[in-house]
């Protein structure tokens, strides 16, 4: 860390967390799980299904958010100067505790009924790349980058792997291929290290976390980063916030404008894709702050921050508890979700308001789970 980091670093020990942070944490959590658990029974509202390929809707902002949310939080918890020994051994630490978890919730519930009685899953058939991985690794490469640079200079390396990204797939995929879900290099890349039984068995081969996405989203979480970082350090917030919104919007048409040559697509996690969430995130973050630091109203504040003070152990008992009702047989369906899907809220509320109903009643669920934890004074911290 150099003299001038080390003195802004000390500078901004002393200034207090933002409860709008939390609060943005805590909302991108709530939607989240809202997103993953729509009622069986009827087909979600269009919104809140990821786009098959190229284009955008709600759901596709979610996941971008999260690591632009942990972008924020970085921004606060480096703070306090620490030697590079103890930061490094924090943040691999960290990046394989979290990476580990994700692959255990692929692998749960780790037995399965064979023709000899329950067996291990096999590993040759686990998915290794997910959403918690992908986490990991962003969290290691903004870590290691945040480290060493100064915030114009992790500017410019975000857009240096934005375009590098972009380079990579035209230069190495086959010709005409570099947005085809399964030719481009990507996808190759995946296939070779990892084979396709290690891969998302739901897209042929295709992994839409796959290991080269990874250098587009972490540009997400620098973002959020530096969004943290100007907050933190700000002397006017009501004009920090303003410049925020104005830069947010120019992202937004950036990335639309970026789309004609390289298109907005979740999956492959493109620049373009990048600039519009990262706008999106710049605006929705600037209203939060606007709204409880500035106007004052922090009514209901409470129900968003339980989940933001405990993302991973939420986002966890959501994935896995989930996976138990699927497994569970209900009389003549599959599943205990699915019964509950199509028995209580398809009747309560036939086609897409059942489903997000459904989807409704697990996340209040998982924030009850969320609220016994924070009564506890129970943290989950990898």
């Amino acid at each position: 860390m150099t003299e001038t980091q080390a003195k802004t670093v000390a500078a901004l020990a002393g200034k207090p967390r933002f409860l709008a942070l939390d609060v943005f944490r805590g909302a991108t959590i709530f939607l989240m799980i809202l997103v993953n658990t729509s009622g069986p029974g009827a087909e979600p509202y269009p919104q809140l299904v990821h786009a098959k390929w190229f284009g955008f809707t709600l759901a596709d902002l979610v996941f971008p958010t999260f690591l632009f949310a942990m972008g924020n939080a970085m921004s606060f918890a480096l703070r306090k100067p620490v030697a590079t020994g103890p930061y490094l051994a924090k943040l691999f630490r960290r990046g394989a505790v979290i990476f580990v978890l994700g692959y255990l919730m692929y692998w749960f519930p780790f037995v399965e009924q064979g023709a000899n009685g329950w067996e291990w899953k096999p590993f040759a058939l686990t998915r290794v790349p997910g959403v918690l991985q992908r986490l990991a690794l962003c969290y290691v490469l903004a870590g290691l980058l945040i480290r060493w640079l100064r915030p114009r200079q992790l500017l410019l390396a975000g857009m240096a792997m934005l375009l590098g990204y972009w380079t990579i797939l035209l230069a190495f995929s086959p010709p005409g291929m570099a947005y085809d879900k399964y030719a481009n290099i990507g996808t190759q890349i995946d296939l070779w290290l990892l084979g396709p039984g290690h891969l998302y068995k739901k897209d042929g081969g295709f992994d839409p976390e796959g290991l080269l996405g990874t250098l587009p989203a972490t540009v997400n979480v620098i973002a959020g980063y530096l969004a943290g970082f100007a907050i933190v350090r700000s002397g006017d917030l009501g004009r920090t916030v303003r410049r925020m919104a104005v830069i947010g919007g120019l992202l937004v048409l950036a990335g639309l404008a970026w789309s004609p040559w390289f298109p907005i697509a979740k999956k492959l996690w493109t620049g373009s894709y990048v600039l519009l969430t990262v706008g999106f995130d710049l605006l929705l973050l600037s209203g939060t702050i606007a709204l409880i630091e500035l106007a004052g109203f922090r009514r209901g504040s409470r129900f968003f921050t339980i989940l933001g003070r405990n993302p991973l152990a939420i986002y966890l008992f959501s994935e896995l508890f989930v996976t138990i009702l699927h497994l569970i047989p209900a009389s003549d369906k599959d599943s205990s979700y699915e019964a509950a899907g199509v028995d209580v809220f398809q009747a309560i509320a036939p086609g897409p308001l059942g489903a997000l109903l459904c989807a409704f009643a697990y996340t209040m669920l998982c924030w009850a789970v969320g609220w016994w934890m924070d009564r506890k004074g129970w943290i989950l911290k990898a």
